[in-house]
């Protein structure tokens, strides 16, 4: 999977157009970037940029910003009415998709790093990144602003931590650091401000104060009127939806306007949203509602439509979810064949596809046909009994035959590395390391795509085994024909694990994934031995 980081750079200068065009380009340019926003602000001569990618591509981004911003900003002449201290005055790092706080931090300290090396300049870690409790929060350390540094920094309480600890007029300093993702979400009210205002305050952290919190946790806010929509808003920022979703601050909301017998008419989501969060919703209302959605498209479209985002303004998911956004075209030439163009490739005088795509697509089929049986038995009246059944054995079989779908194209690519490793020079002792180095690290990746296709079909066999129980016994044959498909996946797959270990040399590598990979194999024979048994003793 895909590993996405948020970077959200604040520079200070929101009036200079070719200064503010300046940094988006450099960002814009940066390989596997992509700037998703630039919000500049005039009066408080600061703009905020927004932008996604890699782990190592937003490292780049955020060195190629830093540059530009350290040629063409000025702190010396710098007004405007948000707290600062330098030009680039904040920069975090966000995790988004496949990607731990952990990893954020050490993308942060990496950033910052270089940064003070390169650039000469000042630079402190703050949030999960912070080295010190006591600056750990950015107004802690923006206390005072670009005018205190000059005093503060020569003092060993507030030495960088990267950088010289000596005022740079010109620059100030730099925070950088690993948060959460922030989201900007408003409910929308058909009430008053001070309305609005009452709800904010009984729901945000803070509350009313120390003696009288609020009760929802990581949540900023407020209310206020928005003349543009004629409608008030409670707005928040969640500072943590793992903590507080938007789903749970916008049902929180709708109970308190109810007690004050005012009207909610939706809500929005300011910026981008993780694609989770949305996810989220839509489980709490299938899970409320008691409803059957497993498709990601119909999820998002249930939470959109329970959230009301599209009250305002129009909520596309292809601009407002960051793993859309980003999202590239799937590059899946063979899964996405006809079968019968994929069957005449198969059969073509080409090495690839081979055993380990067909494995692939035959453990895919496997999952498919059981998880067609349960969706087939699924709301039959007769069957009105096993519906809560079938729901919970359906998902696995869906999950896993959407899973093993890429892993027809994984298997054809994964001797790519291992191809390329066989092209390097090895004259010199050294460079016959370095190739050999390459060669086994491109031969267990080529071992990873049939291992994670026993894994995928393996994750289904307990789901497979309660179709055989309680599925439609009139839909026998698809259930055994699936079980069958599942089992021979599976050991096609063992079957490429074994061949590419032939030549690995490191033997605690191989002795674990030999151990790993002939267990789901056997598991495979019993459980489809079981899967045949139960439909045998089942009458029609």
């Amino acid at each position: 999977m895909k590993k996405i980081v948020e970077c959200v750079p604040n520079f200070s200068d929101g009036r200079n157009k070719e200064t503010i065009d300046a940094i988006a380009d450099a960002i814009r340019q940066t390989k596997g970037c992509r700037l998703l926003d630039v919000d500049p602000g005039k009066s408080t001569n600061r703009t905020v940029y927004t932008f996604v990618g890699s782990p190592e591509a937003v490292i780049e981004g955020a060195l190629n910003s830093a540059r530009v911003a350290r040629k063409k900003i000025d702190m010396r002449v710098h007004k405007g009415g948000h707290h600062r201290m330098g030009a680039m005055d904040v920069c975090p790092f966000i995790p988004v998709a496949n990607v731990t706080m952990e990893e954020c931090v050490e993308i942060s300290r990496d950033f910052g790093r270089r940064a003070a090396e390169e650039l000469g300049i000042p630079i402190y870690l703050y949030e999960e990144s912070a080295t010190l409790e006591y600056r750990k929060k950015l107004p802690q350390i923006r206390e005072g602003q670009y005018e205190a540094i000059k005093d503060r920094i020569i003092t060993r309480e507030w030495k960088p931590d990267f950088g010289p600890a000596e005022f740079i007029p010109e620059w100030g300093a730099t925070v950088t650091g690993a948060r959460f993702f922030l989201i900007a979400y408003n409910v929308n009210l058909l009430s008053t401000p001070n309305q609005a205002h009452r709800i904010a305050l009984n729901l945000r952290e803070a509350g009313r104060g120390v003696d009288e919190p609020g009760r929802l946790k990581e949540v900023k806010g407020m209310g206020w009127y928005v003349e543009d929509y004629n409608l008030a808003q409670v707005t928040v920022n969640l500072d943590n939806y793992h903590v507080t979703p938007p789903h749970i601050l916008f049902e929180e909301v709708k109970k308190d306007a109810k007690d004050l017998n005012v009207a909610v008419t939706g809500s929005e989501i300011v910026g981008v949203v993780p694609l989770e969060a949305i996810l989220m919703a839509a489980d709490y209302y299938i899970e409320k509602e008691n409803l059957f959605i497993l498709d990601e498209d119909q999820k998002v479209r249930l939470a959109i439509e329970r959230l009301g985002l599209n009250s305002v303004a129009l909520f596309n998911p292809e601009e407002k979810i960051i793993e859309y956004i980003i999202a590239q075209k799937k590059n899946e030439p063979l899964a996405g064949l006809t079968v019968r163009q994929f069957i005449e490739e198969v059969a073509s005088r080409s090495s690839a596809p081979g055993g380990g795509s067909a494995s692939a697509a035959i453990a895919a089929m496997g999952a498919g046909l059981g998880s067609m049986v349960a969706k087939l038995t699924l709301g039959v009246r007769k069957f009105e009994d096993l519906d809560a059944k079938m729901r919970k054995i359906a998902q696995p079989l869906h999950n896993a035959a959407k899973a093993l779908i890429p892993m027809i194209d994984a298997d054809t690519n994964a001797f790519k590395d291992y191809v390329e490793a066989l092209r390097l020079p090895s004259g010199t002792k050294e460079e016959k390391k370095i190739k050999q180095e390459r060669l086994q690290q491109g031969l267990k990746k080529a071992i990873d795509v049939p291992l994670t296709t026993m894994k995928l079909a393996d994750l289904a066999w307990d789901a497979m085994l309660g179709i055989a129980q309680y599925g439609n016994i009139a839909s026998k044959s698809d259930v055994e024909v699936g079980a069958k498909a599942m089992e021979t996946g599976i050991w096609g797959a063992y079957k490429n694990v074994l061949i590419n270990l032939e030549d690995i040399t490191d033997e605690k590598f191989k002795k674990e994934t030999t151990k790993l990979a002939k267990d789901i194999k056997n598991r495979a024979e019993n459980q489809c031995k079981k899967v045949l048994r139960v439909l045998e003793s089942r009458k029609p």
